[in-house]
């Protein structure tokens, strides 16, 4: 899986790489990864419902961490990197 910050840049090299332009956004099951933290799932709810306006949302699906303070624990990356195709992660106060 390819971790992208388009504020920041690439993730560390290593592990499974896939282009950025290979990933269909009709189909691909996408995670929406909450921090915890105050309306981080409030926005992603919103963005999973104007991703509805244009394709099937079904494998469009929430993930969390249990707290805003701690790092994802390596399962939750293990099990996105698994399951989905593309995550799509939300910060908000």
């Amino acid at each position: 899986m390819l971790i992208f910050n388009p504020s920041f840049g690439r993730g560390s090299d290593g592990g499974e790489q896939r282009a950025i332009d290979s990933v269909d956004w009709n189909t691909v099951p996408i995670a929406l990864i909450t921090n915890a933290k105050p309306n981080a799932r409030e926005l992603l709810e919103g963005v999973r419902a104007q991703l509805a306006t244009f394709r099937n949302v079904d494998n469009v699906t929430f993930e969390s961490k249990d707290s805003a303070s701690q790092p994802a624990p390596d399962d939750l990356y293990a099990h996105v990197a698994a399951n989905y195709g593309a995550a799509l992660l939300a910060i908000a106060d």
